[in-house]
């Protein structure tokens, strides 16, 4: 662990907890298996539970991120076994060509963007928009008739899928509930939107992982990190292998609307939290009567001057 000249480790270096790795490994997997946006819980609830997350080094928490969905990736591939099995042995020349759609618009979107996004839009703020969008096109695209299913699938809605899954690189707007909102949005039933949202996802999900991975194992890990790793990803390798029923939840035909209401409700209590810091912030800045420079202004400076005044003629009447 790099320090400081006083001896001390230095912020960015600062190992996250295990017990922290934990819950949010907890968290990944029913939110990774339902269309509510893991990414945005792994942002807001360190956020909203000071943690002072932001201690930690930016792209050491990128990729504990990764690890976690490395971790239900893992599970889904055991869990689904036999579905992703049948899958494999129906795939043909059109399905090939639909999976390949669904996948360049985000691989090429990741390779130009990711940082940039990262860097610029992985507040509270945004990824409370971006829940808050993705709410408003879940409701609206699950009024579309329900008329086709999957085995209908064709190119343009291998590139809606892709297009869809690139918009998921927003904070809070969330693969799963993208890929979701899109397949809705081109008449699929709900069964097989939530069908073809998986099977477009978890191939994305597992390069993301390998990529970061790989890039992970060249800079290297130190050793006070690797607990937390360890202890997240099995985490949610758990609790997303404990969380396969929640896949036929979102399969029978039920509305979306549920979901859309639970990311604008989690919205609104950032916004809230938000609200209530800023008006915290202007509070207390009103009550500081310094300068940048750290001396009184002149207004502060002439309002102690008549307080000192008005002190001295209460105590020594005669002066007065």
């Amino acid at each position: 662990m790099a320090e400081s000249s006083a001896g001390r480790p230095t912020e960015d270096s600062a190992a996250i907890p295990t017990s922290r790795a934990v819950v949010l490994g907890a968290v990944q997997g029913p939110a990774e298996l339902l269309p509510v946006s893991s990414s945005a819980h792994l942002t807001l609830i360190p956020w909203l539970a000071d943690w002072e997350w932001d201690r930690h080094d930016p792209e050491l928490r990128q990729s504990f991120e990764v690890a976690l969905h490395a971790g239900a990736a893992a599970a889904l591939l055991l869990g689904q076994r036999r579905v992703i099995a049948e899958e494999l042995r129906s795939f043909d020349r059109r399905k090939a060509a639909v999976l390949a759609l669904s996948l360049l618009p985000p691989a090429a979107c990741g390779y130009a963007f990711e940082g940039p996004i990262g860097r610029r839009l992985g507040g509270p703020l945004p990824t409370a928009v971006g829940l808050l969008i993705g709410a408003a096109a879940m409701a609206l695209a699950d009024r579309v008739p329900q008329r086709r299913d999957r085995d209908r699938a064709g190119l343009a809605d291998g590139l809606a899928l892709g297009l869809a899954q690139a918009a998921a690189l927003v904070p809070g707007v969330s693969r799963n509930g993208a890929t979701l909102t899109a397949a809705r949005w081109r008449g699929f039933t709900r069964q097989h939107a939530n069908m073809l949202s998986r099977t477009v996802a978890l191939p994305v999900i597992l390069a993301a992982a390998a990529l970061k991975g790989a890039h992970l194992r060249k800079r290297g890990l130190p050793a006070e990190h690797r607990p937390a790793f360890l202890a997240g990803t099995a985490t949610s390798f758990g609790s997303t292998l404990a969380s396969q029923a929640l896949i036929g939840l979102v399969e029978r035909d039920s509305a979306l609307w549920p979901y859309a209401a639970y990311r604008a409700a989690l919205a609104a209590v950032v916004l809230g939290r938000l609200g209530q810091r800023r008006r915290e912030e202007r509070a207390q800045a009103a009550a500081t009567v310094v300068i940048g420079n750290g001396r009184p202004s002149r207004k502060a400076s002439d309002a102690a001057a008549r307080a000192a005044g008005t002190a001295a003629a209460q105590t020594d009447p005669e002066e007065s």
